[in-house]
């Protein structure tokens, strides 16, 4: 793991930078915790902080199975049924998030995304959300990006690296020219499958399989790239 004493380093050897969003550039990963709980005690499950962790990073449809399986197992529910809830999932999520506002956007992001545009280095984001466009165009940083991948666009969720090297080949650069920044464990382990380097936003701890780890997405500097690509 690289520390953060890097300093005089020609960030140009990496080509583009993709981003997951909940968690690295908002926090729109509480709106999914009030829309899942909502959902879960609808259906009796008592779903926890703590049980909300599994659910960061994977698709729709895994949350609501491992949601399904936090409770006794006596709901025995139809693809059209579980189909049915999860829409009525995102229909709340989507009343939260459109409440949202730039001042929203974590502390340091917008410059970082400046600096990285100032420096000719490709930005993507791949995020497992289905409402992932319309949360950058509530935050107005939708035009910093030059690919936007998520979930409508992948077969398979995180941990699997679809969704990371659909971004990289979009954005028309090689996976090993790519670094990740993630908060989720299932996103950490896509993008070192997906042969890219990772930041991890968030706890060492949690995120020990990341190349390099920060606290919040803003105390990144962008010399730690040339380093990354070593």
């Amino acid at each position: 793991m690289l520390t953060n004493n890097l300093t005089n380093l020609d960030p140009a050897l990496i080509k583009a930078v993709i981003f997951d969003l909940d968690g690295v550039i908002v926090d729109t990963a509480h709106y999914h915790f009030l829309a899942w709980k909502r959902l879960a005690n609808e259906l009796g499950i008592d779903l926890t902080k703590e049980d909300n962790e599994k659910l960061k990073g994977v698709s729709r449809m895994h949350s609501l199975e491992i949601i399904l399986g936090l409770g006794d197992g006596k709901l025995a529910l139809t693809s059209y049924e579980k189909e049915k809830l999860a829409n009525k999932k995102n229909a709340w999520f989507v009343d939260y998030v459109e409440r949202m506002s730039p001042d929203e956007i974590f502390p340091g992001v917008k410059d970082l995304l400046h600096e990285l545009r100032e420096r000719g280095i490709k930005i993507g984001l791949a995020s497992s959300s289905k409402n992932a466009m319309t949360v950058l165009q509530l935050l107005h940083i939708h035009h910093q990006f030059d690919v936007v991948v998520d979930g409508t666009m992948v077969v398979n969720s995180k941990p699997d690296p679809e969704i990371f090297l659909l971004a990289a080949s979009k954005l028309g650069v090689t996976p090993a020219d790519c670094v990740v920044f993630e908060d989720a464990e299932a996103g950490v382990e896509a993008a070192v499958a997906a042969g890219m380097k990772c930041v991890g936003v968030g706890s060492a701890e949690q995120l020990q399989k990341a190349d390099f780890i920060i606290a919040q997405t803003g105390d990144f500097k962008l010399e730690t790239l040339a380093a990354l690509a070593n």
